[in-house]
């Protein structure tokens, strides 16, 4: 019991320095992305470093259903500690952007459930945790393309990315140009289907970023890697 007390404590006293590091502009710049926090990422990596790793509380902290919590759980659990069932039920609650972009690329890429993972999520009929499947895919695209239909997979982007829901579809079109940009023989087809379905070809894009639009961002890619 002494340990739980001191884990609630912990818990607690985490959650009043979160709540005060909130911003209220960070707050609405997050919220523009479907992010409900206004915690600077910086100052949130910070307290992660200090914290450590912290299995038993990172679990605390996401149980809160806080945001930021959340995020900083992502940053001091241990990912391997994490069963297969418990990862997808985390990410069927992670319905924020950030949260679910960090626990894949921070948590589910690094466990040994993985692969098992991603044949099932990508076949999700839930947009949102399809994207996630999607997501692993686009990993192994990049890392360990073997055994993955390549040709099978641009099918599906051509056949659904268009109409797919925003975060489905950016998973879809990441996909694309990883595979554009890693495999040369299927470069040309990548290219053509991003030109022909035109997504996010009109994506507002900062000075000195790439395009989103997979037929910029895969010759563009390409080009660097020959400089």
């Amino acid at each position: 019991m002494a340990g739980e007390t001191q884990v609630e404590t912990t818990v607690a006293e985490v959650m009043a320095e979160l709540a005060a590091l909130e911003d209220p502009k960070v707050r609405r710049v997050n919220e523009k992305h479907g992010d409900d926090h206004g915690v600077n990422l910086t100052k949130l990596r910070a307290v992660a470093k200090r914290l450590k790793t912290q299995q038993d509380l990172a679990v605390e902290l996401w149980a809160t259903g806080d945001t930021a919590a959340r995020l900083l759980a992502l940053l001091v659990c241990r990912p391997k500690a994490f069963g297969r069932e418990e990862l997808d039920t985390m990410l069927r609650e992670a319905r924020r952007p950030k949260v679910q972009d960090w626990l894949v690329n921070y948590v589910v890429k690094k466990s040994p459930h993985a692969e098992e993972l991603r044949l099932a999520w990508f076949a999700d009929p839930d947009p949102v945790v399809a994207s996630a499947g999607w997501a692993l895919i686009t990993d192994r695209v990049a890392k360990r393309p073997e055994g993955l239909d390549l040709a099978g997979l641009l099918d599906t982007v051509e056949a659904r990315m268009k109409d797919a829901p925003d975060r489905l579809q950016w998973a879809m079109n990441e996909c694309l140009a990883r595979i554009g940009i890693e495999h040369p023989g299927y470069r040309e087809r990548a290219i053509g289907i991003g030109e022909r379905l035109r997504v996010l070809e009109d994506y507002p894009t900062p000075p000195g970023c790439t395009s989103p639009f997979a037929p910029v961002w895969i010759r563009e890619m390409v080009r660097r890697q020959e400089a």
